[in-house]
């Protein structure tokens, strides 16, 4: 029985004997502020390449009433079972089929979503499609090279506004009439439905006019930033189409802030939908802003590659999501006027961070992935698929040239547009214009797995004169259970010498770039020159790879990690240390102790934060448990002199307010965030805006300073959709029985909580100082799991598994339970992947806790 799966297989025998035209789908969405289910008609036209083929089309819905192929009634008792309508006896040539059915909406993110505002009580609609989900709301042939036209027909509630691939028709009574889309992938449709506010504008040059739209919840838009989000599209579509040497390939291009959007953003074309938290209430540090405006680039790059140029089969799904991300970045770094050229910095900092991790877990995969149905791909949205990608991605850049990259990039839009493609497609178009032979790089770096570290290796005189430089290339072993074998790569990087300057900053004196092939790779240029106070490998971050310091460079840096001029190398540096704690190199009391002697003179924002969550982490789960509560007061002192030192309504100290009250755990310090919330104590120049309050509410209670008046209380100065998951998050927070009795019997035991609210409750079921307290849902976890997955939709159950693993308890004992269930219980691939990766955090664990338990010794 093959239940909502497809494989791969399938998809191949069904895309060899069907040629799909058109869709003409018709929706009955009138009901939709009542809920339930909705009429959908669909009507498919497609060619059949044989006689007496037989086939299928895919529906998830409640109840099929009508099936006619070809004039011929079919018994939907008969073809409707396992979410698939059996086609028998299919002619040759042109075949027109019909579907009515009743379609559900959802509350999950996953097909039609259904909203109802608390400000308004308005219902808002809006459809998430990848991977398999158009078959929640019309009968599709789910796979992205069965490519065809779509016209979509909405009837809806009076005075709704209804948007869709195609320009927004004027309704007549309540009907909206979209003109056909060019030929695209049912996963890149979409419908977005509702009384949405909208703000509009026109993208103009070179006799080009592109229809722009901006819309969110009427309750969103005093706080909609419809400007600025504006200039960071224009910049896109300036730097994309320059690039890309292709018009926008759609006729208009609207951005829909959406609620209880489960990822950042969705790339339908022409109607890209992006999570409202986008749109922010409060003050949010310029990280943020960087973090919405590479959404909003990620997501327009997808016009082309992704939505114009489509993957055959998910295996290259690599192929959209790393282009997509490295796209974002290099637009961000050099696109005249960026407000955020250090992008690269931003880079190495998260995405390249996200990857270390991922590669380096038992589920790690090529980048090329073998994706052989369905729920492989739906876990595989991952830090290999956009950012180790999107890393190599950018060290091909660096090998066959900026220009060469990009021309063969404008040859493989123009020769496949509004077709489907594999990874020999691009590396073929590149190869033509680089003149490079790219097979052997790509089955070094696209079809093998795990990750390689960089060491230097030197000797000097006793001028310090280097007398000898080599960088020694190693491949760990891969994680157990991990398939592949380690792999040794070619590397192109440069080795940047760094000395202090009369000011005291760390500047960069001498720079080479070479490539790096096998186990060992002399550097001659290096040799007769004075070695420098710094040597970094892979400066300027061109290429992939775990880098670590030689013994001098390390202490250096130990001492100044906060003195590099530039932004990029201290990014690379605060990266290196930071594996080194999760590889338990470094202890984490030392890493904590690197971090407060240079965080100070962190001057980019993102960096700061992203130290601020890695040290609450290595306290969290690294330090020895003995030593664990010593940190973190410690941690908790620097963060409230930090931020009453901060500069009065700075992104610094609104960053160290957070991070104060992450952890805040004495009387006094309890008695101060109170005291902040209530006005009779104020930090100069600290707004504690509504987003600030509910951290503040959050932290109190969940260490028992509030209740659940006081959090009642909360949510009626804020009766949104926002201030309910704050509430949810604070009661789910509080340190008794029966308040993690009553989030989980919510999460685990009940199906009724919307996605965006079951995320907020887990959030809160999880304190890491409520380790005792949690300690009896171990084994509740491992009962209910199974049942959970096949039961729930992918994006609820997957919310459950990954965040009720109990990862707080760092242990033998956990490892071995989680080893007993994983032998006993049948999980599926997909949920055998999340445990086993979810078991990887505790064995990391404990090795540096052992690490942190040694340094104190």
């Amino acid at each position: 029985m093959p239940g909502t799966n497809l494989t791969r297989e399938e998809a191949r025998q069904r895309a060899t004997l069907l040629t799909v035209d058109s869709y003409e789908i018709d929706l009955d969405l009138t009901g939709a502020q009542e809920g339930g289910t909705y009429r959908s008609v669909t009507t498919v036209r497609f060619e059949v390449a044989e006689t007496g083929g037989e086939s299928f089309i895919d529906l998830v819905a409640p109840a099929v009433h009508e099936v006619t192929l070809n004039g011929d009634a079919l018994d939907p008792g008969e073809v409707f079972q396992d979410s698939r309508i059996a086609l028998a006896g299919l002619l040759p040539g042109r075949n027109i089929l019909r579907v009515v059915a009743d379609c559900a909406y959802t509350n999950t993110g996953e097909g039609l979503h259904r909203f109802v505002d608390p400000v308004d009580d308005q219902a808002y609609l809006y459809t998430q499609f990848e991977v398999p989900d158009a078959r929640r709301v019309f009968a599709s042939f789910e796979q992205p090279d069965l490519k065809a036209t779509f016209q979509f027909t909405v009837k809806a509630p009076e005075g709704w506004t209804v948007i869709s691939n195609s320009p927004t028709p004027e309704p007549r009574e309540n009907v909206w009439v979209f003109e056909p889309t060019p030929r695209i992938s049912s996963y890149v449709t979409a419908l977005i439905v509702g009384p949405y506010h909208s703000v509009h504008s026109v993208y103009e040059k070179n006799g080009q006019s592109v229809p722009l739209g901006i819309y969110c919840r009427p309750s969103l838009a005093e706080h909609l930033d419809s400007d600025a989000i504006f200039a960071v599209t224009r910049q896109g579509f300036d730097w994309f189409q320059e690039k890309f040497d292709y018009a926008y390939p759609f006729k208009k291009y609207d951005q829909l802030f959406v609620p209880e959007f489960n990822a950042g953003a969705m790339e339908n074309a022409g109607a890209v939908t992006i999570r409202d938290q986008y749109v922010f209430r409060s003050k949010v540090t310029d990280a943020a802003y960087e973090v919405r405006a590479a959404t909003i680039l990620h997501e327009l790059a997808h016009m082309w590659f992704g939505d114009l140029v489509t993957m055959e089969w998910w295996n290259d799904l690599w192929l959209n999501e790393s282009f997509a991300t490295y796209a974002e970045a290099a637009c961000q770094a050099a696109a005249p006027g960026s407000k955020w050229p250090h992008s690269w910095t931003t880079f190495a900092n998260q995405m390249k961070t996200w990857a270390y991790r991922q590669d380096q877990l038992p589920s790690t995969h090529p980048i090329m992935a073998d994706i052989s149905d369905l729920d492989d791909v739906l876990v595989n949205f991952d830090g290999i698929t956009y950012a180790k990608g999107a890393s190599v991605l950018k060290q091909l850049v660096a090998y066959v040239g900026e220009d060469a990259f990009f021309q063969g990039v404008q040859a493989y839009f123009k020769r496949h547009a509004f077709g489907n493609t594999r990874l020999s497609d691009l590396l073929g178009a590149l190869e033509e214009t680089s003149g490079r032979d790219l097979k052997t790089w790509s089955k070094a770096w696209l079809e093998t797995a795990g990750i390689n570290v960089l060491r230097p290796e030197i000797e000097t005189d006793a001028d310090g004169t280097v007398i000898s430089f080599a960088i020694r290339q190693e491949a760990p072993a891969l994680p157990a259970g991990a398939k592949g074998e380690p792999t040794l790569r070619p590397h192109r990087i440069a080795i940047g010498g760094y000395d202090l300057d009369a000011d005291g900053k760390l500047v960069r004196g001498d720079r080479v770039e070479l490539d790096v092939d096998g186990e060992l790779t002399a550097v001659p240029q290096l040799v007769g020159k004075v070695r420098p106070a710094v040597l970094l490998l892979n400066d300027d971050d061109l290429s992939y790879a775990k880098v670590r310091l030689d013994e001098q460079s390390l202490a250096v840096v130990t001492e100044h990690l906060g003195d590099f001029a530039e932004s990029l190398p201290r990014a690379l540096c605060w990266a290196s240390a930071w594996d080194m704690t999760r590889d338990a190199e470094l202890a984490t009391r030392d890493y904590l102790s690197l971090v407060l002697s240079g965080i100070g003179k962190e001057s980019d924002i993102g960096v700061v934060q992203s130290l601020h969550r890695q040290v609450k982490l290595a306290v969290d789960q690294y330090a020895a448990p003995t030593s664990r509560e010593a940190l973190l007061t410690r941690w908790t002192e620097a963060t409230l002199a930090h931020l009453r030192a901060a500069e009065a309504g700075s992104d610094h100290q609104l960053a160290w307010a957070r991070a104060f009250a992450a952890t805040a755990r004495t009387p006094e310090q309890l008695d101060l965030l109170d005291a902040l919330l209530d006005g009779t104590q104020t930090i100069e120049g600290l707004a504690v805006d509504t987003e600030l309050r509910w951290t503040f509410v959050q932290r109190l209670a969940a260490v028992g300073r509030f209740g659940g008046s006081e959090i009642a209380a909360e949510y009626e100065r804020d009766r949104t959709a926002a201030g309910e998951r704050h509430a949810a998050t604070a009661r789910a927070a509080r340190p008794t029985e029966a308040a993690k009795a009553e989030a989980w019997e919510s999460v685990v035991d009940s199906d009724k909580l919307p996605n965006a609210v079951q995320e907020a409750v887990i959030a809160g079921f999880v304190q890491t100082d409520q380790r005792e307290l949690l300690a009896g849902y171990t084994e509740r976890y491992f009962e209910a799991l199974k049942g959970v997955w096949e039961s729930r939709s992918h994006e609820m159950a997957q919310q459950i598994a990954v965040g009720l693993y109990p990862a707080l308890q760092v242990s033998r004992e956990t490892l071995d339970r989680t080893d007993a269930w994983l032998a006993s219980a049948g999980p599926t691939a997909a949920l055998r992947r999340l445990v086993s990766e979810s078991r990887a955090g505790i064995e990391r664990a404990l090795q540096a806790q052992a690490a942190d338990e040694a340094a104190g010794a």
